[in-house]
């Protein structure tokens, strides 16, 4: 070990390692990805919780393993399919490159599986933080991780705010090399759920005895958040409805359908259908749908088309446009036309 970067002898840093693991076995949360080290689903649920609430998590991961199993039906799949499975967890970049990854392994043959963090790391999508998570949880490698939530409480215990690398370095020294996968988790999970941001649970922490800081927050500048309103068109015809399709090559979901938008000056006299809230990254968006007539929508024939419940709920809409005709199915009674409409 390190000494230069933890300031306890061996035997100390033995006994945290212990009361960590003691700790994460009597309080883990059951999540579905912690069932089993399959490396696949792993990996599907490291990508998926990158920059990404837990819930939200939960609610996608069971239909996107319900329908992509394993890394060949994945690698086999249709990119919109895979982009559609994705709909509503945002940064659509990482289900292209999980995609892009499980082709790679698939071309490489049966005798071709990463089981190390460097291996993991030439994959497409994934970076050091994601191969150690991979690498250890699945295959045991003694790799430490660094994500917000281990950070902050290695920020906390040391007392002050620290470089990135010297956070890998700390982490590593801290690493239980015999429990790799399990110690990793311990440690996002303490971040996650008793060393949060704005009130930590210091009596509750089984690392309070190491802790410097016991509580005092380390303040890191927050970016300002901004807002903006939105206005969208529900153009109906029967129980289909048009959206439109952003450009393949579109800096944000390329190749995502939405709702078209409307002009603000074309809202006037036109009551919203609904109003929902909706935010990106540190933007807060209030946003308006509106009900116009097909004919109001000419300028979007070129990349629009019309598509009835069963088809709009397989194509990969951006996570708004879903909010929205999920809402609207109900508020609205789509689901009612499009029945009357067929019978």
């Amino acid at each position: 070990m390190k000494r230069q970067l933890v300031p306890w002898k061996e035997f100390k840093v033995r006994k945290l390692r212990r009361a960590l693991l003691n700790w994460y076995g009597r309080n883990r949360r059951e999540l579905p990805w912690r069932r089993d080290a399959d490396p696949y689903r792993v990996w599907v649920s490291e990508i998926m919780l990158q920059q990404t609430r837990v819930g939200a998590v939960l609610d996608h991961y069971g239909r996107f393993l319900a329908r992509f199993p394993n890394f060949e039906i994945l690698a086999a799949a249709r990119g919109p399919s895979v982009l559609a499975a994705w709909s509503g967890l945002g940064y659509y970049h990482r289900a292209r490159r999980m995609h892009q990854a499980a082709k790679v392994i698939v071309r490489a043959g049966s005798g071709y599986f990463p089981r190390t963090s460097e291996q993991w790391r030439e994959l497409p999508g994934v970076g050091r933080y994601t191969a150690a998570a991979i690498a250890s949880i699945a295959f045991g490698e003694a790799a430490a991780v660094v994500d917000g939530n281990v950070e902050r409480v290695l920020e906390r215990m040391f007392g002050r705010p620290q470089e990135k690398e010297a956070a890998w370095q700390r982490a590593e020294a801290l690493l239980d090399r015999e429990r790799p996968g399990d110690f990793n988790q311990a440690m996002m999970e303490l971040g996650a759920t008793l060393c949060t941001p704005r009130a930590p649970q210091c009596p509750r922490c089984p690392l309070n005895t190491w802790c410097k800081s016991r509580g005092a927050a380390v303040v890191r500048p927050q970016p300002e958040r901004k807002r903006k309103r939105l206005y969208y068109g529900l153009a109906r015809k029967g129980g289909a409805v048009l959206l439109v399709q952003r450009p393949a090559d579109a800096s944000l979901m390329g190749g995502m359908w939405e709702l078209p938008t409307v002009p603000r000056l074309q809202t006037r006299g036109h009551a919203p259908l609904t109003k929902l809230r909706h935010s990106i990254t540190h933007t807060d968006y209030e946003v308006s749908v509106l009900a116009l007539s097909p004919e109001k929508f000419f300028g979007f024939e070129t990349g629009a088309r019309w598509f009835g419940r069963k088809q709009w709920e397989t194509l990969p809409l951006t996570g708004l446009a879903r909010k929205v005709l999920r809402r609207l199915q109900v508020e609205s009674g789509l689901e009612q036309q499009e029945s009357n409409r067929l019978r």
